[in-house]
């Protein structure tokens, strides 16, 4: 498929280039940690090749013969100091310090589909000086290569830090991952070895950073937008130590809160929060548009919120934005919500106002990996090319997923398993969270 052409890619050029260890391509494992910590394209490709060819030819057991623990937490260690020193919302200007013509690739979901992973970074072009890319979060979970898929863009973001940014999704957190496969894979690969792995990815979660303005035009963001924290100390209070706060959290006065209050929200949590104070990160990452005007409880994800074509426009013209491209839905949450459409695509355009547009952006195709019935969605996946001069006229590029898929098992019960993630089980989420890390 063309780097320019809106049309889906085609079956015949779906097929990744045979990995194998043959003399003239040599599969160089296990893959070893830079002494000076510094990768390079080599180093990728190699782990790129390595991790393909693990998932073809060897027991997820016999991960760490790929990537050692070592090697693993000298990636792992190295990406979570550059991403905690980010700001909550990226403020990304492609066109600042280059005379070339510079692109942006935006991606939504891709959860453990690593292989259609490596099909996405081959047909977009891997990230250079002149091809930044924005992931809107949602790299692991339900598929089964889910440390292999955050493992790898981790490697990207060491190698090409103001290139490539990361942004958190709904799960990545405790509560999710101990329901839809992640831990659970990460302790099959990783044996007795294994919770220490899972504890730093889970540190390495608390740094992804919330959302990205993408040359002052567009604001992309796993889930949306966000409410206004009101804090109101109350009137009994005269000293500090016994100030009580109180929050106000009636439907009936939630209004749209502000890039500079989700530049002070606190991202570094295992599960944001649904009640308290900090909210806005779980707004922005569980919250989904509706055709209601308003802004409302998220009642049936039980976290977040519902926000109107009225919300995403006085969003959009308050900061002078065009494109709000959020993630989060994929064809199983989109059968389920009347108004909207479908995920066949791999996007839809939900809303369409004065200021601009809200899309929603979905890049793992035949979705998800594991499902209960014979039945399958067979939807694309997409990911979207901002351009200049404004970079706020998308071009979609939608693709079919890989096929066959690396025979494997899931790691997660998938028949008992809500296939979206609605009717959070908060219970649940609690006492993940209070488990510490």
């Amino acid at each position: 498929m063309s780097a320019h052409s809106d049309s889906a890619a085609s079956p015949a050029s779906r097929d990744l280039p045979s990995t194998s260890s043959s003399p003239s391509n040599p599969i160089q494992i296990p893959l070893t940690w830079p002494p000076d910590g510094k990768v390079d394209l080599d180093w990728i490709n190699h782990l790129m090749s390595a991790f393909d060819w693990s998932s073809k030819n060897l027991s997820p057991s016999d991960f760490p013969s790929v990537l050692p623990v070592q090697a693993f937490d000298g990636l792992v260690l190295t990406a979570s100091k550059i991403l905690h020193k980010e700001p909550n919302c990226l403020t990304i200007e492609p066109d600042e310090d280059s005379s070339a013509a510079v692109e942006v690739v935006v991606v939504g979901d891709v959860h453990g589909q690593y292989h259609d992973v490596l099909f996405l970074l081959q047909d977009a072009g891997f990230p250079s000086e002149n091809r930044f890319f924005v992931f809107n979060g949602d790299y692991v979970d339900r598929g089964a290569w889910g440390l292999e898929t955050f493992l790898l863009l981790l490697a990207w973001k060491v190698f090409m830090p103001h290139r490539v940014y990361l942004l958190r999704g709904n799960h990545e957190s405790k509560y999710c991952t101990s329901v839809y496969g992640f831990e659970k894979e990460v302790l099959t690969k990783y044996g007795d070895k294994g919770k220490h792995v899972y504890r730093k990815c889970l540190g390495c979660f608390e740094g992804l950073p919330l959302a990205s303005i993408i040359a002052g035009r567009v604001y992309t963001a796993h889930g949306g937008l966000f409410r206004s924290i009101t804090v109101t100390p109350s009137k009994r209070s005269k000293g500090k130590k016994n100030r009580r706060i109180s929050f106000n959290s009636d439907p009936k006065s939630l209004t749209l809160g502000s890039l500079e209050e989700l530049s002070r929200a606190r991202r570094s949590v295992l599960d944001p929060p649904w009640e308290g104070l900090n909210l806005i990160p779980g707004d922005v990452l569980w919250s989904d548009p509706s055709m209601t005007p308003g802004l409302s409880p998220n009642k049936e994800r039980g976290i977040g919120l519902l926000w109107g074509p009225d919300c995403t426009e006085e969003f959009l013209k308050n900061f002078n934005l065009k494109l709000i491209i959020r993630s989060h839905e994929g064809p199983d949450a989109r059968e389920k919500r009347s108004g909207f459409g479908g995920m066949d695509e791999g996007y839809t355009v939900d809303h369409v106002v004065e200021s601009g547009k809200l899309i929603t952006l979905f890049s793992a195709p035949d979705y998800p990996q594991f499902q209960a019935t014979e039945e399958r969605y067979k939807n694309k996946g997409a990911y979207i090319v901002l351009e200049p001069p404004n970079f706020d006229h998308p071009k979609f590029h939608s693709f079919e997923g890989i096929a066959p898929r690396p025979q494997v098992n899931a790691y997660y019960n998938y028949e008992d398993v809500l296939d979206s993630d609605e009717e959070l089980d908060l219970t649940s989420m609690v006492t993940t969270s209070e488990g510490g890390s």
